[in-house]
């Protein structure tokens, strides 16, 4: 019982972040852009609220819980920035404070579970981008009533809000995010041996990890295609970092007003919401791993080429159609990446070292994303589609190299083991 709550915790701990992540792209649809000079910046939601105009931005365990804190605290100060300087000063502090959650909680988690309960937890703690990204247009439509309230903007009350709910997960995650099964105190013993059994983690995590330690990770294989299935999560960092947060200016495009288009943007997230967590069920269900990561490629790829292809208000339909898509492979594939890789690093060491270095070499996608979906290629983005469709494509070939090479060192383990049920192809799509 006492895993389920955990579980549920980190949702919470995640999704006040990954809110107010998109909390910025929210705030360009209420004002935030023209207020600071700034070009080219994935900034979506903002710009249809107002930011441009007031900032001139015209041109070119206790540590997870202090982490979701500082985050809020530091959002909660951006709704109060004056220019353009102190904008990248509070971006850089969230980016500090937001480095250890994704990467912190899923180590965590994955010392709970074993390989075939993971995957249904990653997926709804990995949700909670999906749920930020769909609440985040409906917010930014109630928030845009706002006006001046109290002589501030629409789009300062996107952060200021978003960060007052950000604090306050903050302080609740505080009191509620469980250790680890091993030093958990509100474990009896009885239930301590049967997770520590059940997940075959008996170690300690308070032993503290080496540069040794980094040395003999850094060149195995498997570990820099796991970094890269994140960074080529381009089908993932590119396409949710850009597509996504496109949404907005895309559909704006088409011709909608400021509700119309944060309203929009709701629908490709409950299907991106839907296929993720059906997925995750069946992959956990079947204990198998890359054929829903090659599914959700085909969809993002499908819905790219039809982005590049479709245009035209008359073609409102297919293009939307071909947004839902893309959101779905994009978003849909995470977690299925991240447990896939996660869950195949073995013991304390390998999970810590490994779980940072996944998420921050994948988090540089973000740096391409910046620059794909450009104002002046605007409303057609081919440069941007054409972008997503390349690193897609490339996110194929990495896959199948790390699936196969895992299936190589199982059938070696198995091998070794006398298990002949390890030689079979079939274990190159599991854990």
């Amino acid at each position: 019982m006492g895993d389920h709550c955990e579980g549920k915790v980190h949702i919470f701990d995640g999704s006040g972040a990954n809110l107010n992540s998109q909390s910025l792209h929210s705030s360009s649809a209420g004002g935030a852009v023209a207020s600071f000079p700034i070009n080219d910046v994935n900034i979506s939601f903002a710009l249809t609220l107002g930011l441009p105009d007031e900032l001139d931005l015209t041109g070119s365990q206790p540590n997870l819980s202090t982490c979701v804190l500082v985050f809020g605290l530091v959002t909660i100060g951006q709704g109060f920035v004056q220019n353009y300087s102190s904008l990248l000063a509070t971006r850089f502090l969230l980016g500090l404070a937001e480095a250890g959650i994704f990467p912190g909680s899923f180590y965590l988690i994955s010392f709970w579970y074993k390989q075939e309960e993971a995957h249904k937890r990653f997926t709804v703690y990995w949700s909670s981008t999906i749920v930020a990204g769909a609440f985040g247009g409906l917010l930014s439509s109630a928030i845009s009533n706002l006006g001046r309230t109290r002589g501030l903007s629409s789009w300062r009350w996107v952060f200021i809000l978003e960060g007052i709910v950000t604090v306050l997960v903050g302080v609740v995650a505080f009191y509620s995010i469980s250790d680890f099964p091993r030093e958990a105190s509100w474990l009896s013993e009885s239930e301590r041996e049967f997770l520590l059994k059940k997940t075959e983690s008996d170690e300690p995590h308070t032993v503290p990890i080496t540069s040794t330690d980094i040395k003999v990770f850094l060149p195995k294989a498997t570990n820099w295609l796991g970094a890269f299935m994140y960074f080529c999560l381009i089908a993932l960092l590119v396409s949710a970092y850009s597509v996504s947060y496109f949404v907005p200016s895309i559909v704006k495009d088409l011709g909608y007003n400021t509700i119309q288009t944060q309203l929009h943007s709701v629908p490709p997230f409950t299907a991106a919401l839907g296929f993720t967590i059906l997925s995750a069920y069946l992959s956990d269900r079947l204990r198998i791993r890359s054929p829903f990561i090659f599914l959700a490629l085909a969809l993002l790829i499908t819905g790219l080429a039809i982005l590049l292809t479709v245009h035209g208000t008359k073609n409102f339909s297919a293009e939307y159609a071909a947004i839902v898509l893309t959101t779905m492979g994009s978003i849909g594939i995470g977690g299925h990446v991240v447990c896939w890789y996660v869950m195949n690093l073995q013991g304390h060491v390998e999970r810590s070292i490994g779980s940072a270095f996944m998420i921050c070499f994948g988090g540089f996608g973000g740096i391409v994303a910046t620059f794909a979906f450009l104002k002046q290629d605007s409303p057609y983005y081919h440069t941007g589609y054409s972008i997503n469709i390349a690193t897609a494509s490339l996110c194929v070939v990495v896959h199948i190299a790390y699936g196969l090479l895992v299936w190589r060192q199982k059938k070696a383990t198995a091998r070794n083991r006398g298990d002949t049920a390890g030689h079979t192809f079939e274990g190159w799509m599991t854990e």
